[in-house]
């Protein structure tokens, strides 16, 4: 009987040296992941590095872009000559910016609201072409538009010209596609049933569009005004092709202009920080505005429906 025993444990002694022995061991799936983490810092590490660098050396108290010299406000205010505030070229980038970005959200949003609830209505195959072609703006490069738009303004169009309306109407048409998509997306989203209960409440198309539509739209309204917005900030390519004198060259053509003719500086830099600064604020009010309006949604549209029942 012990020898039976010992020949039937064998088996069971055997089979453990076999499970230890395999070639590698067996990781834990849900350990810390490292090499992502890692390679996730290097690449914030080497985009934000150079930014910090250019922002740090636009407080220089020298002239110099490598050396740095003590900090000094010298390059935003304190230079009675070259300072943002003293310099006149320098604010004509600014306001030309501002300017330019202004125009473009004011005339591009309610066109690509108007083509997106066109779009949304008329659907036939007529309209899915039309729908590709003002896709066409994220395929076609952005150089060859510019230059497209140049040869229009300056052989087509030649009362209109080259400056701010060229400018802006090429940034126009090149960002409205933007707010397009977007409320085309929210569009899909809430679907019909709000402007269908709202017509059998007894409201007009007006009505049903004013009370019920724009309101539920306004979330997408705003986040494609703040998209176009801040991307006509750092716009440089149309810009560039379509400006012709000091009075509309915004700050993107005028940064480059001056470092690639080798007459860049810390105000230069201060420039930039300017730039950089109004693109991170209008990132942060849309982040916040987009957050608040979207709080509590359900809510909000079952309200609206009140009113209009009530009223």
């Amino acid at each position: 009987m012990t020898s039976t025993a010992t020949t039937t444990a064998a088996p069971a002694t055997s089979a453990a040296p076999a499970k230890a022995g395999l070639p590698w061991p067996r990781r834990n799936p849900w350990r810390h992941p490292w090499f992502l983490e890692g390679f996730t810092w290097l690449y914030l590490i080497w985009s934000l590095v150079p930014i910090a660098l250019a922002v740090l050396f636009s407080f220089n108290n020298g002239k110099s872009q490598s050396v740095w010299q003590g900090f000094s406000w010298r390059w935003y205010f304190t230079d009675p000559v070259n300072s943002v505030a003293h310099n006149s070229v320098l604010q004509l980038a600014i306001l030309q910016t501002v300017k330019l970005s202004a125009y473009t959200t004011l005339i591009a949003v309610p066109l690509g609201v108007t083509f997106a609830l066109g779009i949304h209505r008329w659907r036939t195959r007529t309209s899915a072409s039309f729908n590709f072609v003002m896709l066409l703006s994220f395929v076609i490069p952005e150089l060859i538009f510019g230059v497209a738009m140049f040869f229009v303004f300056t052989s087509l169009f030649r009362p209109v010209g080259l400056g701010t309306l060229a400018e802006t109407l090429a940034l126009v048409t090149w960002n409205v596609s933007w707010p397009a998509i977007i409320v085309q997306a929210r569009l899909a989203t809430i679907g019909d049933s709000y402007s269908e209960a709202a017509a059998d409440l007894g409201c007009t198309p007006f009505q049903t569009m004013r009370r019920v539509m724009l309101p539920l739209l306004f979330p997408a309204i705003f986040a494609s005004a703040i998209l176009i917005f801040s991307s006509v900030i750092d716009d440089f390519v149309i810009v560039d092709l379509l400006s012709n004198s000091a009075a509309n060259t915004p700050m993107s053509v005028y940064i480059y202009s001056q470092q690639h003719g080798g007459n860049g500086g810390p105000a230069l830099n201060a420039l930039g920080t300017i730039m950089l600064l109004m693109s991170f604020i209008i990132a942060i009010l849309g982040y916040v505005g987009y957050r608040a309006m979207t709080r509590g949604e359900r809510g909000s549209t079952t309200d609206t429906l009140t009113t209009i029942a009530g009223a």
